[in-house]
């Protein structure tokens, strides 16, 4: 614990003039009585709205204001950051809370998550930052060599852009770097939505070397950063299940699964997507990597193609299937499941005898037990039986914060079929 020094500020007061506790460098944020500090003292990041006392005075503070909190026998556990905008109200950034949020303290964090980067890979292709897991709530960062893109989602992260883009530049060396601020968890955090470039220039889509193909990533203009490379050892796990072989990769993005398919040996990929956009830029990666021969594209609603396929007589080797999320959160659960269990009974029968099946799930609030009993219920009533090969998770540049389970979103199953 630390003990405030002279220097800071005076006491705060209560709204009848009382002395509250001691005097920080910040205002003060409390638990209320029967919230849980010994979370928090173990490591969970957040505190919720209805764990906080949202006095006048707390109400007052800005979005993305520095606190520092204390449990509710007023022992500080922490500097947060704090959004009364937010059901997420205080996000704990540092245990010390004499720390100052400067360029200086970004640059020792991204230091701490470049050199785990530079132990994986031997490009600079990777998630940089991965929010909470990397101890810095709210941000995520993608490097495609020379450009860096920054989703700051939460309102701290906004507030202090100008210092972390500095910090970044002086860490990695990238001349450019994007700002992504879409997304929902911005709108939770009551931001609005806006790119920008805010260093550097970008002249078109970002070559990606990832399993042996190459993606085109829209940096500016894309599906979040403009690549996901969560999936890069689940993209590596089917490509080994696909030498030899047809696939069908549905929500395929700008390539996905079936790049990487075709860059390891498979015969032919019909990728499948919803985006003309997303395929165009599928189409360029193709040809990049060689394969565009073997390459070809569908745009449509994956839920219709997938019948149109299914009436068609149509079978493939290998079948992936890497929705969005269906259930972003708790209250989308059982409706988020069923369209996991629609998918996998849709493309069941599409698999050829003796073929496999990849499902993906990128939802936090559908747990791995939840989402391959749909799975395996959805196989089950396309008329098929399978053996469960391969439960796979995010690639080692999206660390899991074992105290957040919403760190660790992302799950993948390759079943074996009858």
């Amino acid at each position: 614990m630390n003990t405030p020094s002279p220097s800071h500020s005076d006491p705060e007061f209560d709204e009848a003039g009382t002395p509250t506790g001691p005097a920080y460098a910040h205002p003060t944020v409390r638990l209320r009585p029967k919230s849980e500090a010994r979370a928090i003292r173990h490591g969970f990041p957040w505190v919720y709205a209805d764990e906080l006392v949202t006095d006048r005075r707390t109400q007052k503070l800005a979005p993305g204001a520095l606190a520092v909190l204390e449990d509710a026998d007023r022992r500080p556990l922490g500097l947060v950051t704090v959004n009364t905008k937010s059901k997420i109200i205080a996000r704990m950034l540092d245990r010390d809370i004499d720390a100052v949020i400067d360029q200086a303290w970004f640059e020792a964090r991204l230091t701490r998550a470049l050199a785990l980067r530079e132990t994986l890979y031997d490009a600079p292709f990777y998630r940089l930052v991965h929010a909470e897991a990397d101890a810095l709530p709210g941000i995520v960062i993608d490097r495609f060599g020379d450009t860096a893109v920054i989703q700051p989602n939460a309102a701290w992260a906004e507030a202090h852009l100008p210092a972390l883009t500095a910090a970044l530049q002086a860490v990695t060396g990238v001349a450019t770097v994007v700002k992504n601020g879409t997304g929902r968890s911005r709108g939770l955090e009551g931001m609005a939505e806006e790119n920008v470039i805010l260093s550097g220039s970008v002249s078109g889509p970002i070559p990606v070397p990832m399993n042996g193909a190459t993606y085109m990533a829209d940096v500016t203009g894309g599906q979040k950063t403009g690549l996901f490379y969560d999936q890069r050892p689940n993209h590596a796990f089917a490509a080994r299940l696909a030498r030899g072989k047809s696939v069908l990769d549905v929500f395929t993005h700008v390539g996905g699964f079936a790049l990487a398919a075709l860059a390891a040996g498979a015969t032919e990929a019909l990728a499948v997507d919803a985006s003309a956009a997303a395929l165009a830029l599928a189409g360029q990666g193709a040809e990049a990597s060689g394969v565009a021969d073997r390459f070809a594209t569908r745009q449509g609603d994956a839920f219709d193609v997938l019948e149109k396929l299914g009436a068609e007589g149509a079978k493939f080797d290998v079948v992936i299937c890497d929705p969005p999320a269906f259930a972003p959160a708790k209250p989308a659960l059982e409706a988020g499941l069923r369209a996991y269990e629609r998918i996998a009974r849709l493309a069941a029968p599409l698999v050829a005898p003796g073929g496999y099946i990849v499902l993906c799930s990128c939802s936090h609030a559908a747990d791995l037990h939840a989402f391959r009993n749909a799975s395996a219920r959805g196989i089950g009533r396309g008329g098929r039986r399978g053996q469960l090969l391969y439960t796979g998770f995010a690639g080692a540049d999206h660390p899991m914060l074992p105290q957040l389970a919403e760190s660790g979103y992302l799950k993948a199953l390759a079943f074996r079929l009858d």
